[in-house]
């Protein structure tokens, strides 16, 4: 039997969250994609705190969450790749909270990718992402192949 998405959220995987000096991987494509310095590499749990601290009628991209983890623990910058994918389990987490009956999810909804672009891996995909956020009032702009909010960096909050 697979894990929920709870479990997953709720328990890291072994060695996280850790800091890993990109100078040694020893790795030049990553340190290139990545960059160089101290990188940290957060916990599911840790990500959907950050998203639980967005307000109603706010949002918050992907950076911001990224900026404010790494500042957080002294770090140059958090993984973005691990982010990502830890946001999507906070988000599908989440969800399975909603159909439970429980109170008080995390309002994934409310991140975005950092050109304000929806995210399609978000449960329902980019017209569930959308329905949502026009429930809170957003208004979306189509004319790109992924839809985005329209002024979203009016309503950006700070983490």
């Amino acid at each position: 039997m697979s894990k929920s998405w709870r479990d997953k959220r709720d328990n890291p995987p072994k060695g996280l969250p850790k800091i890993v000096d990109t100078a040694t991987l020893a790795n030049p494509a990553m340190e290139k994609r990545f960059g160089k310095g101290k990188m940290f590499i957060a916990t599911p749990l840790l990500v959907d705190a950050q998203i639980r601290k967005v307000k109603k009628g706010k949002l918050v991209t992907t950076g911001i969450i990224r900026e404010r983890l790494a500042k957080e623990v002294g770090a140059d910058f958090t993984c973005p790749l691990t982010t990502g994918i830890f946001i999507n389990i906070a988000a599908r987490a989440a969800e399975e909270d909603r159909a439970a009956g429980r109170k008080g999810i995390a309002p994934y909804w409310r991140v975005v990718k950092d050109n304000g672009r929806l995210n399609e891996k978000f449960p329902g995909g980019v017209e569930g992402h959308a329905a949502k956020l026009s429930a809170e009032g957003y208004k979306l702009d189509r004319t790109t192949k992924v839809p985005r909010i329209a002024d979203f960096e009016k309503s950006l909050q700070k983490l």
